[in-house]
């Protein structure tokens, strides 16, 4: 893992494979982590260069005060653009999860020959907040359940990853996996404030975020290769969110996990990864 300053800020980064190969550029939400070792191993074991990185508040990224960014949605999609073109100078796959998938939304929106593919896991079309008329929003009975729950001392790593354990077994995620995310993600959390750790385990930084102007209404727009990989049982961001991406981009494949959350599952690696290089080559 190293960093690297892009945009008068510095972002932590890791880097899979050879420099030499075509880039895959992840995005993490927020936190680099959210993508799996697994899946980064394999692409890069394929011929990819893989860089997983940190968002601003995040790991070893530039951390400011997270409850109040000084920065909006367009700033991060700028920092993707920036980082794809300081790694490669030939056009990057660009892959975004969760709140990341936002970010490379909008950043393969205002960039788009920055970018030869798109790879959106678990995300929607429309920024945090209420949701448009004809998208599923968040399942209020397991967001009941989630945010209920007592919040545990955020200086204590055992209490934050057991606290991540139960709201995994809400969400439908493996515990065991999200307890052993959750103690990397606070180990790597470079400032050691409750609400640094906090945003870093909760990604609360996008609550919080100016995401103006929409940009669903632009997706038609988009001329790249795009996959949409979604949960079918992903209560955060429901699958009818997949299906609208699926359905606004252009020629986007759709793959949906049945048996997934929110989270990158285990047994879902290599048919993701066989995805990914697949859409490379449409």
């Amino acid at each position: 893992m190293t960093t690297i300053h892009i945009n008068g800020v510095q972002l932590g980064f890791e880097s899979f494979g050879d420099p030499k190969n075509p880039l895959i550029l992840c995005v993490g939400g927020t936190t680099m982590l959210s993508w799996p070792d697994a899946l980064c191993e394999k692409l890069a074991l394929a011929g990819r260069q893989v860089v997983r990185y940190d968002l601003r508040d995040s790991g070893e990224s530039t951390t400011a005060d997270p409850m109040n960014p000084a920065y909006n949605l367009r700033d991060l999609a700028s920092d993707a653009i920036a980082l794809a073109r300081e790694l490669d100078e030939r056009p990057a796959h660009l892959a975004g999860i969760g709140v990341g998938g936002m970010v490379a939304q909008v950043a393969a929106l205002d960039s788009p020959q920055s970018f030869c593919a798109l790879t959106l896991f678990g995300t929607r079309p429309v920024a945090p907040g209420p949701v448009d008329e004809d998208l599923p929003d968040h399942d209020q009975e397991v967001m009941g359940k989630l945010f209920s729950a007592a919040m545990p001392d955020w200086t204590d790593r055992d209490a934050v990853a057991e606290h991540a354990a139960q709201g995994a077994v809400i969400l439908g995620n493996d515990p065991d996996e999200a307890r052993n995310l959750a103690s990397r993600i606070w180990e790597r959390t470079a400032e050691s404030s409750p609400p640094a750790h906090m945003a870093n385990q909760m990604g609360i930084v996008f609550s919080k975020l100016d995401c103006a102007p929409r940009w669903r209404e632009q997706l038609k727009t988009l001329n790249l290769p795009t996959l949409v990989i979604h949960g079918g049982q992903d209560p955060f961001f429901p699958i009818g969110n997949a299906h609208a991406l699926a359905r606004e981009i252009p020629n986007a494949k759709l793959l949906v996990l049945e048996q997934a959350s929110t989270a990158i599952p285990a047994v879902n690696i290599q048919e993701i990864a066989v995805a990914m290089l697949q859409l490379e080559g449409s």
